[in-house]
């Protein structure tokens, strides 16, 4: 029994033994190569670092190229909707128009009373309706003329108000968003210029 132990521990001793014999140090042959892998590892882990960069750069470029065309297109969308919406308005403010002169027209008519009341509420609909569409009338009468937002058709000439100043609407303008929709119509004060000439003058020009 104790024999066989000690033949088994023998065979381990000897089996470690050439173990160790099998491990022998790396060849300088091997060395060099395990640098080499080191050394390509190192490129390639370079290289994949700058080409992740690269294409997070590019990335970067896209979005803010597309987010500049989006802003773009909702601004070119905006201006559409706007204009579509000012042509629609405009063809109310006619509309509006005509309703007053035919409003105008039954008032000297002597119509029922309770009529052109009822007329003037639904023109008060209609300016309510304006109104929550941003619509907003031009005060004109009594200020200064001014190209942007008026167009002078007449002339008034008066020495009681300044040159230049309107007197007179022919046809409400009204603004959207800050913008002028339809100008308005007016008459505008000129001064009067007068002769200076004495007629004693005249005379003595006429010998």
């Amino acid at each position: 029994m104790n024999g066989s132990k000690i033949n088994e521990d023998e065979e381990k001793e000897e089996q470690f033994e050439e173990d160790e014999a099998d491990i022998s140090p790396p060849k300088k042959g091997e060395e060099l190569e395990s640098k080499k892998e080191l050394f390509q590892l190192r490129e390639d882990l370079r290289d994949a670092r700058e080409s992740a960069e690269n294409n997070l750069s590019k990335l970067r470029y896209m979005m803010a190229d597309f987010d500049n065309y989006r802003k773009q297109t909702e601004k070119q969308l905006s201006s559409k909707v706007e204009a579509s919406k000012a042509e629609i308005l405009l063809k109310f403010l006619n509309i509006r128009d005509d309703y007053l002169r035919a409003l105008e027209m039954v008032s000297q008519s002597k119509s029922e009373a309770v009529i052109i009341e009822g007329l003037h509420g639904i023109l008060k609909n209609f300016d309510n309706l304006l109104n929550s569409e941003g619509v907003i009338e031009i005060e004109s009468v009594g200020t200064p003329f001014d190209p942007n937002i008026h167009d002078a058709i007449n002339f008034t000439y008066s020495d009681d108000v300044p040159e230049n100043t309107v007197t007179n609407e022919i046809r409400k303008g009204y603004m959207l968003n800050n913008k002028v929709l339809r100008p308005t119509l007016v008459e505008i004060s000129k001064k009067i210029v007068k002769n200076t000439v004495s007629a004693t003058e005249k005379l003595e020009k006429g010998k």
